[in-house]
């Protein structure tokens, strides 16, 4: 089959390097992709990622079998509709059901229906709403904007200022609304459950890394890192969070005539309580997609295609490698505010010479000499495999090591303290 990406990202440089390594597929489109991608399938431009009646002519032209959408915001603004109009096999949800991520709100009331535990929160549409939340829920406070922010809509502060003006910024938005939520102690979870609208099948679950600097230090981002598998996690948690959060969801979702096609993004926390939701996410998270692909076995393309046409009760269990994954991001100068860009990317080449390491281009593109160049905030992500996480953890750093970009920084911890036991659920 051949099957068409959306989006640019590492993320979709994952999914396309998966799909390539699948025998059932006989080649890959993206679009726009980035150079990396371009080095394995073929690119085709895509100036506005929301466009989706130019998907539908790049997939006719393409004559392809299968439409993979990667990123949050062409779901949330119906390309998956456009597309299954035109009589397309598509991977991703419905502009209702993606919902889930394009309001927090939304997702709360359907968490309540399906009687999902997660924390208590309040929606807000006024500072004095915003505020008595706050006194009513306590430190530390999180306020998160309730639409879709890119990953960095959420903040988590003991800074009473600091949350009453991040919640103002949200509400000075067109329609803008706050949700203040509950703090959930414990270490977070992420869970990418596959969903044909009716059966769910679970991925192995990762954890990434959301702030900027080391211990956890600075804003959030998208996302600085991530590793699996959880070798810390309770053995039945998988299965728990099956039975309790994804399919009940699914079920609630087809039951409101709006079912759930595509990637469910659990993010939780192992609280002292148990497991509770944070989030819902529409679609792969980035950088977790990396890790989970990386240890994936059972080929992605049929898996794929498989939700996208009702079929994933066909899958009884997936297969995996025994191997555990790293991915560390190289983010651009003076990420995760206003990245500089254009500068020089160099040493990817040498990144060949450490044992499994690859990278994945997130924001790269090429000048006008065809030189290899910076384009976003997070310029790359380099993944590694190891017998256990201490070797992953090598291999990744030793490999971000041979990457030059003048004025990039990086986490140096991630995945450390889950390499030396460190992290344990009350």
């Amino acid at each position: 089959m051949k099957v068409l990406v959306i989006g640019a990202g590492a993320r979709e440089h994952a999914i396309v390097r998966s799909l390539v390594a699948d025998p059932s597929v006989d080649a890959v489109v993206a679009a726009p992709g980035n150079p990396g991608i371009g080095l394995v399938a073929r690119c085709e431009p895509l100036d506005d990622v929301t466009d989706g009646a130019a998907a539908l002519a790049i997939a006719r032209h393409h004559e392809v079998d299968l439409v993979v959408i990667g990123p949050e915001v062409p779901l949330v603004a119906g390309m998956a509709d456009v597309l299954r109009d035109g009589g397309f096999d598509v991977f991703g949800p419905s502009a209702d059901a993606a919902r889930l991520e394009g309001s927090k709100a939304f997702a709360k009331q359907v968490m309540s229906a399906a009687e999902v535990p997660t924390g208590l929160a309040h929606l807000c549409t006024t500072l004095d709403e915003v505020t008595d939340s706050m006194d009513a829920l306590g430190t530390p406070y999180v306020i998160k904007d309730d639409g879709l922010a890119a990953g960095k809509g959420v903040v988590v502060t003991e800074d009473r200022e600091a949350g009453v003006a991040h919640a103002a910024a949200c509400l000075a938005k067109d329609g803008g609304q706050v949700v203040v939520e509950e703090f959930l102690d414990g270490p977070e979870v992420s869970l990418f459950v596959l969903s044909d609208g009716v059966n769910v099948l679970p991925l192995s679950p990762a954890q990434d890394f959301k702030r900027v600097g080391d211990d956890d230090a600075g804003p959030n981002t998208g996302g600085m890192g991530a590793y699996s598998p959880l070798d810390w996690a309770p053995a039945h948690l998988t299965d728990d969070l099956v039975s309790r959060v994804a399919q009940p969801t699914v079920d609630e979702m087809r039951r409101r005539g709006t079912p759930f096609v595509g990637v469910l993004f659990i993010g939780l926390a192992l609280t002292s309580r148990g497991p509770r939701v944070i989030e819902f996410n529409a679609r792969f998270g980035d950088p977790e997609t990396q890790v989970v692909l990386a240890r994936l076995r059972t080929p992605l393309g049929q898996l794929l295609r498989a939700a996208a046409t009702g079929r994933l009760d066909e899958y009884d269990a997936l297969r995996w490698s025994d191997e555990h994954a790293v991915t560390v991001v190289v983010a651009a100068h003076n990420y995760p505010g206003t990245p500089r860009t254009g500068d020089r990317v160099d040493g990817l080449d040498d990144v060949e010479g450490v044992p499994t390491a690859y990278v994945l281009h997130a924001g790269t593109a090429l000048d006008a000499e065809g030189a290899l160049v910076s384009s976003g905030g997070r310029v790359l992500s380099v993944v590694a495999t190891g017998a256990d996480l201490r070797e992953a953890r090598e291999r990744a750093y030793a490999a971000v090591g041979h990457v030059e970009l003048e004025g990039s920084h990086h986490r140096g911890d991630i995945a450390l303290r889950a390499s030396r036991g460190e992290v344990t659920v009350g």
